[in-house]
Parts: structure tokens; sequence; C-alpha cells
């Protein structure tokens, strides 16, 4: 039986070039999120019909690399990039290929329809049984969808694209070409301002496993009282989200400002990883996530934590790093970590490490070790499963580097790597780290 193929255009949700036209509502940072997040929703929609159907799923890109796409959106499905020229002609070329390749039926589709969900993907591949082309309409004058069951070209050619005429324009040229056809329900993209409730509707229907599902935020402090309040307040903004403190012995006030911010505050034994798991054993979500306190989260972090963790293989998740400097230096630093973290899917602590509670407690929790306990445990997991970065930076304090210097802050967390890569101590490693420095890690 000729293999059907679902496609799925996409692109790299890059600030600055994802929903161009909600950059002055939600700022370059929350329209790359807002895109991050529709991908996902069609994504988890199109797999679920991959698992039922006989569907070959791709993704279709634009920006970005193979590699960083299927780090963001799994394993399972083929990706390639979209080409050159416009619409027409990369959806042209998406098509042309597909059929090449012995294809007997081809859906494609974007992210921007928070309603397209599996229903109607299953719809347009049963319409091209006997249809030659299913096409689903756009409020917006354009389409949604598009099916074909043999190769038509000159549907795609000298299209005016972005305009109201698009869908009428294609459905005429079928006709005029003699392909018969099938039109799905009209529905709305979500583009302009005015359109932000049509996705936050279409959120509450996510097949996403996690979907809605409680967040414990687990933060280990050690004097920390400069920024504690303003975390917590942060994190309380957004839904579905209990924030645990865990100081260890902090002189500054640390932990009462933690409560009176109205986080769930415990004194704890010294040690950031005795500390971090006192937190996730007493965590009342199903999902966990351990963020530094000089450390903020992205615009929709709770919706990318949870769709992350829905994605099939993935363990763990974390966050890019962005640090808080203009130091050309540190900028250079974000790129190798993330170029690492991507790579080798070896994150550390600062980029906000996640996991379901369940995975947690499986995994032994972090070693109660005197630091390298993100190191080590993010190695445990990974013989569990996928590390998988969320295409979305948190922005760390630069005062590490400030402190001791760029170059000598780099060498000597390079330093510790080796050290625990060769199999010495982590009391030894916490010696040397300590004289290095002249002081204690918290």
């Amino acid at each position: 039986m000729p293999v059907s193929i679902l496609i799925v255009f996409t692109r790299w949700p890059e600030p600055g070039r994802s929903k161009t036209r909600l950059i002055p509502l939600l700022g370059a940072d929350g329209a790359a999120d807002l895109h991050r997040q529709m991908a996902l929703h069609t994504i988890s929609h199109a797999r679920e019909v991959a698992r039922r159907e006989h569907v070959a799923l791709e993704a279709r890109f634009a920006g970005g690399t193979t590699d960083r796409m299927r780090q963001w959106l799994g394993s399972g499905m083929d990706y390639s990039p979209q080409g050159e020229g416009d619409l027409g002609v990369r959806m042209e070329g998406a098509f042309r290929d597909a059929f090449s390749r012995g294809a007997g039926r081809v859906v494609l589709v974007g992210t921007d329809c928070p309603g397209l969900d599996a229903p109607l993907m299953r719809s347009a591949f049963a319409a091209l049984r006997r249809k030659d082309l299913v096409l689903g309409p756009a409020t917006d004058g354009g389409y949604w969808l598009i099916g074909l069951r043999r190769p038509a070209s000159a549907l795609f050619a000298e299209m005016p694209w972005g305009t109201d005429s698009v869908f009428e324009r294609t459905r005429d040229r079928a006709r005029s070409l003699g392909l018969s056809v099938h039109t799905l329900e009209s529905l709305p993209d979500v583009d302009r301002p005015e359109d932000l409730p049509i996705w936050e509707e279409a959120k509450k229907h996510s097949p996403s496993r996690l979907s809605g599902e409680n967040i414990s935020v687990v933060i280990p402090t050690l004097n920390e009282a400069a920024q504690i309040a303003d975390r917590i307040l942060e994190l309380r903004a957004a839904s579905g989200i209990e924030v645990i403190v865990v100081d260890g012995g902090s002189a500054d006030g640390t932990l009462d400002r933690a409560l009176a911010a109205g986080a769930r505050a415990y004194s704890g034994p010294p040690g950031r990883a005795l500390q971090m798991n006192l937190g996730a054993a007493m965590a009342q979500s199903p999902i966990l996530l351990f963020l530094h306190a000089d450390t903020r989260l992205p615009a929709g972090f709770a919706e990318s934590v949870r769709w992350t963790l829905s994605l099939e293989g993935v363990v763990a998740g974390a966050f890019e790093l962005r640090i808080e400097s203009a130091s050309r230096g540190l900028r250079l630093i974000e790129r190798l970590a993330n170029a690492r973290s991507r790579r080798l899917q070896m994150p550390y602590g600062d980029q906000a490490l996640f996991l379901t509670a369940e995975a947690f407690r499986q995994s032994g929790g972090f070693p109660e070790i005197p630091l390298m306990e993100d190191f080590n445990f993010v190695r445990r997991l990974k013989r569990r499963g996928r590390i998988a970065i969320v295409p979305a930076p948190v922005m760390t304090s630069a005062r590490r580097w400030m402190q001791r210097g760029v170059l000598r802050q780099t060498l000597l967390n390079q330093a510790l790597i080796c050290g625990c890569l060769l199999g010495v101590s982590p009391d030894r490693l916490a010696r040397w780290h300590g004289s290095c420095t002249g002081s204690k890690r918290g």
C-alpha cells in the first residue's frame, strides 16, 4: 500500500522572526514563545494521527538546523528544510518530494491554526480516497490544510500569498485543472492580537498527557534575600505553579522573605543537592522544576515544560542559557553552553532542569555530594531517555563570572567536569574548588 505522509510546515522559534505581527503586543520573546507552544500543539495532534493511522510524519522547517529541530520536537519523524522561494515554491517542493518517494496521499498543515486537531487531519486523509484535493479554509481567506493524492504543481504558481483570496483562487484553479475538491470546515488562524483568545481556548483541549498539570518549582537558597521575593512573585504569576524554597542557612533573612512572598519555605541542611532533594520530597505536583535563585524563567515556561515532557522518549528537559551581561566573552560562553546542551544533552543546573516527580524518584534524586550534583544527575537521566532543550532561554545572573573573571570561572568549571569524568571523588573536588574560590557552594 502506498504510504501516506503528513507534513508539518513550521519554523525555528527565533525571537524577531516568529509571529512578527504579534511582536508589538507580546515582544519578540513572547511572540516566539507563542509560536513554540502552537507548534508543539500541532505536532502533538500530528503524532496522534501518525500513531493511529498508517501515516509517516515529517517536519519541514525554516530557520534552525535539523539537529536543533529534532532536539526541540523529538524523534519519530523526519526533518528537512523548506528550502528557498515563496510559500508556494516551498509547498510544491514538499509535495513533489513526497510523491517522488511513492506517497499515495499527502497532507500538509501549518502551525497557526489552533482548531486543527487529529480528527480533522484524519478526515483529510479519508477524503483523499475519493477526491484529488482537500482544502481547509481559514477565515482570513487562506487555508490551514492542503492535501493531494497526485502532483499538481500548477496549484501553487503565481498565487497571491498572504491575501484574502488564496483559498478561493486555489479552489477555482483546481477545478480548472480537472481536480475534484473536498472542503473542510473554516477555522481561524492566530496571527493578530485579537486572535489570542482562540489560542487560549484551544490549549484547554491539548492532547498533551501533561496538559494542565501543576508544577512545583524548587529553589535552593543561601543568602538570596535581595532577589528571592521577586523570583517567587514572577513564578506565582503563572497558573498551576507551587513554589518551594529550601534554605541552607542564610544569614540575611532569605527564609522570611520567601515566606512573606507566598512560597512554601523550609530550612534544610546546607548543600544544593540536599536542599533540592528535600524540596522535591515536599512537592505536591506531578512535575518538578529546579531553579537557581539568580535565574529567571522565560515567558510561557509552564506550557513549554508540560509540552516538552509529553514528547516521546523525553525523560527530562531544560532551557537554553542566556547570561545577563553585555560581555562578549559571556556571549561566547552562552553559545558554547547551548551547543553542548543540544548536542550532548548535558544541560547544567542554571538552565532550570525539569522532569516528572515519578522520573525524579525512579532516578534516585540528586546525588548528595558537595558539588557537581547537576552534572552527575543529568548523566544518570540520560541512561533513561532523552534530555530535551526548550528553544527559549532562561536569564541567569553574571555574578559568578564577574566575581572571578570570565576566563577563570570558565576554566574552573571545565576542570571540575574533567575531574568528575576522570573519577576524582566529589569531596576532593569540593576541597579543590573551595581553595580556588575561597568560598562554600550553596
